[in-house]
């Protein structure tokens, strides 16, 4: 019973991670299309603003919740005026940009920080299943996954700014002519997804091996769950990261991580072969 329930805390943690390292992604790809292949390095800049901060003395909770996500929002609001907004409608162009801005920043921290893998530790301790230890901090992360799910949702359903922002990428045309200034709005939309990839880079830091290369080990996984979760942005990321989480955590029990993560792609493929439209192309369609 007690290592029933370490696998089930282990594939309910492996959830959270992808809910984590895919929400920003859904905002910026399921809502604008611009398929951002910088995230990964998006990711990387708010682990080393959580890194960076908390040695600067920064209590690490506040590095993590409000540190990392300002910086990478500010750093998303930047590009966006700088590079992604001359690039909307030319998905091939925004590809190329994107990819050379994530050699920019690999180069750029590279250069200012080296390749030493940098960190800090996990807080929290840890508590026992049983027999078994698991991480505090993991219910940490869990807690910060689901709040993001529940915040977006909450923001694109019950706010003004989350109807606006719908319309707007609905009907762009349409929303101009109330007044909406869609610039504004594709602008900020931009900012909250690269805040959201910032926080979650944040959470990821004490856990993970920080170093300018990092993001390599997130952006297939995350792309991979934004496009298996289909159209709707806050239930397919969810969707899409129980199942494959729950895959990649079972196959990775039964044998080793490299495993699960094939075991978690294979499943990603038959899945689009079959739902080509991703889990909310075919359900939950009026799901947010």
């Amino acid at each position: 019973m007690a290592l029933l329930g370490l696998i089930l805390f282990n594939i309910i943690n492996g959830i959270a991670v992808l809910v984590l390292i895919s929400i920003g992604l859904a905002v910026i790809y399921g809502m604008m299309r611009i398929i951002n292949l910088a995230h990964g390095e998006f990711l990387m800049l708010g682990a080393y603003a959580t890194v960076l901060s908390t040695n600067a003395g920064v209590n690490l909770w506040v590095s993590i919740l409000i540190v990392s996500p300002i910086v990478v929002g500010l750093f998303g609001l930047l590009v966006e005026r700088c590079i992604i907004r001359f690039l909307y409608g030319r998905l091939i162009d925004t590809m190329l940009a994107t990819w050379g801005l994530s050699l920019f920043m690999i180069g750029g921290i590279t250069t200012l920080f080296g390749t030493t893998v940098e960190g800090v530790s996990a807080p929290l301790g840890a508590f026992n299943i049983g027999p078994y230890h698991a991480s505090l901090y993991s219910v940490f992360s869990i807690a910060v996954a689901a709040a993001m799910l529940g915040g977006v949702w909450s923001v694109l359903r019950f706010t003004k700014f989350g109807l606006i922002v719908r319309a707007t990428m609905q009907n762009p045309p349409m929303a101009a002519a109330l007044g909406v200034a869609p610039n504004r709005i594709y602008m900020l939309t931009f900012a909250l997804g690269a805040a959201l990839t910032g926080l979650a880079g944040g959470v990821l830091a004490p856990v993970a091996g920080v170093a300018p290369g990092m993001g390599a080990a997130y952006i297939a996984k995350a792309f991979i769950t934004v496009i298996g979760g289909g159209a709707a942005i806050v239930t397919g990321s969810g969707l899409a990261s129980a199942l494959f989480g729950t895959i990649d955590q079972i196959v990775t029990f039964q044998t080793t991580p490299v495993i699960g993560q094939v075991a978690l792609l294979i499943a990603a493929i038959i899945m689009i072969r079959i739902l080509p439209q991703g889990i909310t192309g075919r359900f939950f369609r009026r799901s947010l």
